[in-house]
């Protein structure tokens, strides 16, 4: 039965990888396989575990995946009201001017959307700031450029925050890291945006015009994203102060979004401020489910105890290195996932530097992030075969990125 388990998962990572080519959403299959797995251990115990021994295994799972289900689910909820009500690119259109030099523009979105994504999921990070250049009349190998920096800047800037990347988050409720830990990857993962940009911005020499129309900003927003920024630092604040779980924390806060949306929404629509839980990406959090789902059963079988074999033929920094690159073809999740549940013993600067590499090193490849497969499907030019061009700069960037966190961590902690 371990064999038959084993094997269910590698199909089911083979389908996330080649979702493009059979058209089965990588959600379906992979929740469709990890309860199959379960199923299977009621029906076959393992190692003659009885119903309780494996209702025991689920239940410990199936915590670990609701805390991260419920903290998406509250983050997701804030972003969706904020996008569907067009906030964040009104904000956008008001700051930028009506021109800017190209290398100007180059940092403002590798800034912005580091800063962005650090808040809001990925997927609408790199929206809004794709949203910038996709309506540009400039020549396609910069918009190449530019659709790259966003895709690497995103994936940087989520890492330093429990808010901004799913595997930030999964390694922060593992206990392996702490909030304050994770600080200390904002000035790595700036540094390697700044090498990005400052590598493809050297022959980009003309200047850029925007459009000088500004959509008015509503009150009832401007109120609503003041509760989403208060969230965010309360959860910072009160877990590094309190240890109150973020989970509560941001429920806390999504309750009180609600509460101050019945007030200011009484009397302009008749639209319950609930329904915009109904617009965040189910599809991503399935996703999440069935990858854990998945990985937990393979801890439970043993087949994790293989993966500590890398971090026993090298040291954890080389290791993890390496992890970071190959997640531009394996999924960051399951590869996280699979991390923690093998119990890697490393020291605190080795779990930070493998939270960049998972967070930044999938987006060496334009099918390693959420990010880019957004910027793939919005940027006509954006391919596979012309965003591997840009791998030199990518690869440079990451390793930059990687190696400052490993120094500044051993050396601070």
């Amino acid at each position: 039965m371990s064999m038959i388990i084993g094997l269910l998962a590698f199909i089911a990572f083979l389908m996330v990888v080649f979702e493009e080519v059979i058209h089965i959403n990588k959600a379906k299959s992979t929740l469709f396989i990890g309860t199959l797995c379960w199923i299977l251990a009621y029906l076959f115990p393992l190692h003659g575990a009885g119903p309780e021994q494996v209702s025991e295994q689920l239940n410990e799972n199936l915590l670990e995946i609701a805390t991260l289900w419920l903290f998406l689910m509250s983050a997701m909820t804030f972003v969706a009201y904020l996008n569907s009500k067009g906030f964040v690119s009104s904000l956008v259109q008001r700051i930028l001017p009506n021109e800017l030099h190209e290398r100007t523009l180059m940092v403002f979105l590798g800034g912005f959307a580091f800063v962005f994504s650090s808040f809001a999921d990925n997927v609408t990070a790199t929206l809004v700031s794709l949203a910038v250049i996709t309506s540009l009349k400039i020549h396609v190998r910069k918009r190449l450029k530019y659709a790259t920096l966003v895709v690497f800047a995103v994936n940087s800037g989520g890492v330093s925050l429990i808010t901004g990347d799913v595997t930030t988050l999964m390694i922060f409720l593992a206990g392996k890291v702490s909030i304050a830990n994770l600080l200390l990857l904002i000035a790595p993962s700036l540094c390697g945006v700044v090498v990005l940009a400052a590598m493809m911005s050297v022959r980009m020499r003309g200047r850029i015009v925007f459009s000088g129309e500004h959509q008015p900003l509503e009150f009832t927003d401007i109120v609503i994203s003041g509760v989403f920024l208060a969230t965010i630092f309360g959860t910072l604040f009160l877990n590094a102060f309190f240890q109150v779980p973020p989970v509560l924390t941001f429920l806390f806060g999504l309750s009180c979004m609600f509460l101050v949306a019945q007030y200011l929404m009484r009397k302009k629509t008749n639209r319950n401020i609930l329904n915009y839980i109904r617009e965040i990406e189910f599809e991503t959090l399935l996703f999440f489910l069935g990858v854990l789902l998945i990985v937990g059963m393979l801890k439970e079988i043993g087949t994790l105890n293989y993966l500590t074999g890398m971090y026993e033929v090298m040291a954890p920094h080389y290791a993890n290195y390496l992890l970071g690159i190959s997640s531009a073809l394996i999924d960051n999740v399951p590869l996280t996932a699979a991390v923690l549940k093998a119990d890697v013993d490393m020291d605190l600067a080795s779990w930070l530097s493998m939270t960049y590499a998972t967070g930044v090193g999938g987006s060496m490849l334009i099918i390693g992030s959420a990010a880019g497969i957004i910027a793939m499907s919005k940027v006509k030019e954006l391919n596979f075969i012309s965003y591997l061009s840009m791998f030199g700069y990518l690869l440079v960037a990451y390793s930059v990125g990687y190696w400052l966190t490993y120094v500044l961590a051993h050396q601070v902690l």
